[in-house]
């Protein structure tokens, strides 16, 4: 029996809001907010936020962490079947790394105009060139994700930060 589309969009936003609390998670420790969450067979596998600030490590964006995790909850690097949820497209490196994992689906919130590489600025994801494409689904509670971005930078530039 196959979901009905509905079903997927409420799973999708129901995943997303997980993403979203992990996007939390890294405002609350004053780094930009993105989360991302990975599912494979219905379960989340990896779950991460940016931790730049905390690790002082410039690869520590949310999705090459839940990468990471997801890569050992499976034993496995290739993540076929996963789907990744994240709060931000993905920039180019991200994105070279959900493609190199074989990541079957890419579920965003919103959209990054000045960096994505899913489809705003570049879309790696789905490059003829590459050995694997990404389904990529876009706008799941993108106002949601953005709000969370937007507000956070209103802030940090109210304290002269960034």
């Amino acid at each position: 029996m196959s979901e009905l589309p509905g079903d997927e969009w409420r799973l999708d936003e129901r995943t997303m809001r997980q993403a979203i609390a992990e996007a939390e998670l890294a405002s609350e420790v004053e780094d930009v907010p993105v989360g991302a969450v990975i599912v494979h067979e219905g379960r989340i596998i990896g779950r991460g936020h940016n931790q730049r600030e905390h690790l002082q490590d410039p690869t520590a964006h949310a999705e090459m962490i839940a990468l990471t995790a997801a890569a050992n909850a499976l034993g496995s690097w290739r993540l076929e079947g996963c789907t990744l949820y994240v709060t931000l497209e993905p920039c180019a490196m991200c994105a070279g790394a959900i493609v190199l994992a074989r990541i079957e689906r890419l579920v965003l919130g919103a959209d990054d105009p000045k960096a994505g590489a899913c489809g705003s600025v570049f879309n790696l994801v789905q490059d003829d060139r590459l050995n694997h494409k990404v389904s990529v689904e876009r706008g799941i509670l993108a106002q949601e994700c953005g709000s969370l971005l937007s507000d956070f930078f209103a802030k940090q530039r109210a304290m002269g930060k960034k």
